[in-house]
């Protein structure tokens, strides 16, 4: 098959995958550290000449960029995703509806009861606040995680003080729990907690860095409250239109999406890249009650599309839908072949092959369940990217993609390159592209 790739145009700079401070709005109240950016929605809702009584569905919605950006553009939208955290992100980033004063009055009322609380403690949210550590009482005894949720955690990426006073802040919002704002407080706390309060630190992957023996918890998560009320002053005032995000399994889109209401698809999947994806958001989800234990993860693991062989089972059976692929069956052997010829034999890697079967064929699920959604007519983008994750050998995402979209019926467009990246474990240029397609 011939696969017309074309460079980005309409304004798209393909090195450009940052947030720009005019989208700030919503979008930065909490988002993944490699969330596609507004301005790429923004470019495919004007390709696809979307007008205000079009419906787009973003079925790996993340932390809801695409549903965001609809919204502001006034375009009803969909999201699916079955991460808990960034489920919940995202139903509270299209919720404008709340009143900005009566948040920061409220947020403030609680932030007042955590610091009384910390300093009858000993400890303090002020510039003196290592000195407050040192001096803390010798009988305080620190708030912790259970053993089951701390043992989900990365190794030290979070110091025992911040986390004590993060608790402490949980119990005071919890006492003071009001519906109208409590969703837009917690998660004020889990941006407050990725970006100042944590030891962890994102070059992308999510890393641990040096540990931070104390923290200004209240205030940082007060000031993130304090960002949201500004935004909403502005965000409240434009159209509402419909957006809705249900947490769920994109591979089985009809479950929550009712047939033919769909007239465009825009979004990016995981890639297969051996990459854990609820490593990204481990932390909060476990301190805000996401995530309480072991079970808990691996149904969150059985409800994704398989990209890493962390979250491979042995009933997973996706693979058969792509047993035909001759392409995909090859690239499964060279990555065996690879294995062997290295001498490999932990146990991922003997997953390596398999996990790139189950990949795409978890994609070949989503696309055959997604055509039951679609208007007749329907355009799609989806962000894919290069990857050589898997002993080196290369995984060309968007073209093997579109191959499988167009055996299912789809009309491939295009394949636009959005940015290069490069690999210095292979030294090679890795695409990132979207793939264009064209249900009819």
């Amino acid at each position: 098959m011939l696969i017309v790739v074309r460079e980005a145009s309409g304004g798209i700079n393909p090195e450009d995958n940052k947030l720009r401070p005019e989208d700030r709005a919503a979008h930065g109240w909490y988002r993944f550290v490699l969330s596609f950016p507004p301005h790429l929605i923004r470019k495919y809702v004007d390709q696809f000449g979307l007008s205000p009584a079009a419906t787009v569905l973003d079925p790996f919605c993340g932390t809801g960029t695409t549903l965001v950006e609809c919204k502001k553009l006034g375009i009803a939208n969909i999201g699916i995703e079955r991460n808990p955290m960034a489920w919940f992100a995202s139903r509270v980033k299209i919720n404008w509806k709340i009143d900005p004063d009566g948040l920061m009055s409220h947020a403030t009322k609680v932030a007042a009861e955590a610091v009384d609380q910390l300093e009858s403690e000993g400890l303090g949210e002020d510039s003196t606040l290592p000195l407050f550590s040192r001096c803390r009482p010798d009988y305080l005894r620190l708030r912790e995680l259970s053993a089951d949720s701390h043992g989900l955690l990365l190794r030290d990426s979070i110091s025992p003080l911040p986390l004590h006073k993060a608790l402490v802040l949980i119990e005071s919002l919890e006492r003071h729990r009001d519906a109208q704002f409590s969703d837009h407080e917690i998660l004020a706390l889990a941006r407050a907690i990725v970006s100042d309060i944590s030891n962890l630190h994102f070059g992308p992957e999510v890393g641990v860095g040096p540990p931070k023996t104390d923290a200004a918890v209240v205030s940082s998560w007060l000031n993130c409250v304090r960002m949201m009320a500004a935004d909403l002053r502005r965000l409240k005032n434009l159209p509402d239109v419909h957006s809705t995000v249900y947490l769920s399994d994109s591979r089985e889109v009809t479950a929550t999406v009712a047939a033919g209401v769909v007239d465009a698809v825009i979004t990016s999947p995981p890639y297969p890249n051996e990459k854990d994806y609820t490593r990204t958001t481990r932390l909060e989800s476990v301190i805000l009650g996401f995530l309480k234990d072991k079970r808990d993860l691996r149904a969150l693991k059985q409800q994704l599309v398989r990209s890493n062989t962390r979250s491979v089972y042995k009933r997973d059976d996706d693979d058969r839908l792509i047993a035909q692929n001759a392409e995909i069956r090859q690239l499964a052997e060279e990555i065996e072949r690879r294995r062997i010829q290295l001498g490999k034999t932990s146990g991922f890697e003997r997953m390596y092959a398999r996990v790139t079967k189950l990949y795409f064929g978890g994609m070949a699920r989503h696309l055959s369940e997604l055509r039951k959604v679609l208007r007749r007519g329907a355009r799609l983008a989806y962000v894919v990217g290069d990857q050589a994750s898997y002993l080196r050998v290369m995984i060309r995402t968007g073209r093997l993609l579109a191959d499988l979209a167009k055996s299912l019926g789809y009309t491939v467009e295009d394949v636009d390159l959005f940015r290069t990246r490069f690999a210095t474990a292979t030294g090679e240029s890795l695409r990132e592209e979207v793939v264009v397609l064209r249900w009819d």
